[in-house]
């Protein structure tokens, strides 16, 4: 039995009713029906990572988006992430924030230790204090996985990230086996792409 902290937003409103919802027609319809999973998103309240005049938009089935300072992806898509990356107590996990600090607050009770990098940072090859991870997950969906943020994974180590591919963003998973790297696509699915990873345009001619 999955249960909720009680959280109420700024207007004195219980919270706990949107998030049921939330599980039940948007997570449990497709496919995501994993005790942990639904625990976790029940007991972390979306509006919390949301600047007040977005909190009214919180439990809706897409991304919200948040200008220059981020985004708040869309419920199916950290429910779909924590599936894939099966954390489990022992793992020391690597962050790649989208900006709210959500996907980290939806972690942190499931494994042994969390640390978190901008994606800036993280495209600019910045190494975070504690490598090599054993879970790397990245909150929105990139072109490319730098060196630099693949050498911070331990061999045999997982990664879970949304992938740009022809233009699709699809939901991703990868290992590192003897110390290479590979992004398997999973499922299409609607992401927030972390332009900060985007692959370098190469010439064209008409």
């Amino acid at each position: 039995m999955i249960e909720a902290t009680m959280t109420k937003d700024t207007a004195g409103h219980d919270s706990r009713p949107a998030r049921r919802a939330m599980i039940d027609s948007q997570l449990r319809t497709s496919g995501v029906n994993e005790e942990f999973v639904l625990a976790r998103m029940l007991a972390v309240p979306r509006e919390d990572f949301l600047p007040a005049d977005k909190a009214a938009v919180a439990y809706i089935d897409r991304a919200v988006l948040l200008g220059a300072t981020g985004h708040l992806a869309a419920p199916l898509f950290y429910g779909k992430l924590l599936l894939e990356a099966a954390p489990v107590r022992a793992d020391r996990v690597l962050v790649i924030e989208g900006g709210t600090g959500y996907l980290t607050a939806l972690l942190q009770p499931l494994v042994s230790e969390v640390t978190t990098l901008s994606a800036a940072d993280a495209a600019a090859g910045k190494a975070a204090a504690g490598a090599p991870f054993t879970l790397i997950v990245v909150d929105g969906a990139v072109e490319q996985i730098p060196d630099a943020l693949a050498a911070q994974l331990a061999d045999d180590g997982r990664i879970v990230s949304g992938l740009v591919l022809r233009q699709v963003t699809r939901l991703a998973t990868g290992r590192k086996i003897d110390g290479r790297m590979t992004l398997r696509p999973v499922e299409d699915l609607g992401i927030p792409v972390l332009h900060a990873f985007d692959a370098p345009k190469s010439w064209s001619f008409a």
